[in-house]
């Protein structure tokens, strides 16, 4: 048995049935080891996309995403990805071919020093230089992932490693791949409960990996048990994040902040006065160090308890217990109410489609669908869709305001829930980025809809420029009236065209029902992004 056997066989006892991935010489023994084992390889036209292809995954199924690169400038593309995937705290396995380690310092092809770029952006890179360590390496490194704040891990596959002979070896147990819980402690959850029952407006905070497309119904559990509202952050909008109504209204009059894993930064304004009540307490549950240092430093002594714990244990222990004190039913309302709150009128005037009337028109569709995955890259267009958009499941950027997965994000949700309506929603800018991917998407019967609002301009940018300095000094931000729709029926999909909002329902219709990727080119009106007052 060579090391690529073992490799892939510990990544069958995970459970591993897919790999996004882009051949190249050195991953070649994988591939080979891969026949016969019941793992798909999605092959992928960069290797970006094979990352974000594995992040969607990952949150969509509760499985660690495998995405596999080959060395050089295979993994040079996949690196910049790992950043949204650390960001958006998704378990994301980056395996790279490497050059062989009997040619270390010698410069071998492709050789470079992989862990130094990927480090600073995983949890883990491990690089073994036996193959009889393969299957340890991908255990501990699927642990990792999952473990604490979920995040990217990278192993590096040195090519003669991958050769080598391991008979005798064995691949690690099902177990051994398994999340290591971090429970806190009775006191801890005592002590928060004690705080939760004593406030009058309490507000409970979880971070992304936390989200409720990945929870399933743990969040309305914990808000029940607690008698307090709960929200989830996934946006780098943060405090102004439009899918979240007046967020800032409800943490502006809260007297206790619950914080489970959501990390206090940039997007709570670094837990500032008067974003929040200056005579608000916070109590931080969280397992990485560095985030309880990052807190201490953004909170001083309105931090009154951190907790050593893994923020989804605590909170299934808090959601398993009974609500204290008296009934906050009317504060919980007015939250609802708050976060409930959106943007204006849909319609749009004459024969202009706004950003918020197309995505209106995209809802339309998917309420009439049942099931859904509804995917939402960045910049303005995608603050619409998120703003405005609701599917059973949900995929955006994340915190990392990274633009550009969108394409990929939908592919994956398209393999993962083929029994639901798959919408990908996408500036024309974003999908730039990944737009040959709908050659992949067809060649492997992803039926998806990218829905792409076309305002011929980088308009998150074009904004910047209007507001900052003025309409005299617009630069670098303009591009073409591109026939995208084009485009994509001459790499296998179906393509739509719509520039009146009268054409609008039809085209959408037509793409949802045509069973294979389509892509429609809506000509908008590039409105600015929405934003609602704090109060």
């Amino acid at each position: 048995m060579r090391g690529a056997d073992l490799l892939v066989q510990s990544l069958k006892a995970a459970g591993v049935t897919r790999i996004f991935s882009l051949s190249g010489n050195q991953i070649m023994p994988v591939y080979d080891a891969c026949i016969g084992q019941g793992i798909e390889l999605v092959h992928t036209r960069h290797e970006a996309a094979c990352v974000y292809m594995a992040e969607a995954h990952a949150q969509l199924t509760g499985e660690v995403g495998v995405a596999l690169v080959t060395a050089g400038g295979g993994l040079g593309n996949a690196v910049g990805a790992l950043f949204p995937a650390r960001e958006s705290e998704t378990p994301v396995l980056l395996l790279s071919g490497d050059s062989p380690v009997g040619q270390d310092g010698r410069g071998a092809f492709q050789e470079m020093d992989q862990l130094a770029m990927t480090r600073p952006l995983t949890k883990l890179s491990l690089r073994p230089t036996r193959a009889a360590d393969l299957g340890e390496a991908a255990a501990r490194a699927f642990r990792v992932a999952r473990s604490g704040r979920p995040g990217p891990v990278h192993i590096a596959l040195a090519f003669d490693v991958l050769e080598a002979d391991c008979d005798g070896a064995a691949p690690p147990r099902a177990r051994d791949f398994a999340r290591v819980p971090q429970p806190p402690g009775e006191g801890d959850l005592r002590l928060i409960a004690q705080a939760v029952a004593a406030a009058k407006r309490p507000v409970v905070l979880v971070g992304p990996a936390l989200g409720e497309s990945r929870s399933g119904d743990l969040l309305p559990r914990l808000a029940e048990a607690l008698d307090a509202p709960v929200i989830a952050m996934e946006s780098p909008r943060g405090l102004r994040d439009p899918s979240l109504g007046a967020l800032a209204a409800v943490l502006a009059e809260a007297d206790l902040i619950v914080n489970l894993g959501k990390r206090v930064d940039f997007t709570l304004g670094f837990g500032a006065v008067p974003a929040f009540a200056a005579q608000a307490g916070w109590i931080l549950v969280e397992s990485a160090r560095e985030e309880q240092d990052r807190a201490h430093h953004n909170l001083g002594p309105r931090l009154q308890l951190a907790i050593t714990a893994d923020p989804l244990d605590c909170a299934v222990r808090l959601a398993a217990a009974r609500a204290q004190g008296d009934s906050r039913a009317a504060w919980r309302a007015q939250a609802a109410q708050a976060f409930a709150r959106r943007v204006g009128e849909t319609a749009s005037p004459g024969e202009t489609i706004t950003s918020a009337a197309l995505c209106a028109a995209v809802q339309r569709q998917l309420a009439r669908r049942g099931a859904s995955v509804l995917v939402c890259d960045g910049g303005e267009f995608g603050q619409w869709a998120q703003a405005i958009g609701k599917g059973s499941r949900r995929v955006v950027n994340g915190v990392s305001g990274v633009i550009g997965g969108g394409v990929c994000y939908g592919i994956a949700a398209a393999l993962a829930c083929p029994d639901h309506a798959v919408v990908a929603l996408m500036g024309d800018g974003s999908a730039g980025f990944h737009f040959p991917e709908i050659e992949t998407a067809a060649r492997c019967g992803a039926a998806l809809v990218l829905v792409i609002g076309n305002d011929l301009r980088w308009n998150a940018e074009h904004q910047i420029q209007l507001r900052e300095y003025g309409p005299d000094r617009l630069i670098g931000c303009q591009l073409s009236d591109a026939r995208y729709d084009l485009a994509a029926a001459a790499l296998g999909g179906h393509g739509e065209y719509v520039t009146r909002p009268a054409d609008l329902d039809a085209a959408l219709s037509r793409a949802f029902d045509g069973g294979k990727p389509a892509c429609v080119n809506v000509i908008i009106d590039g409105t600015p992004a929405p934003t609602l007052s704090a109060r």
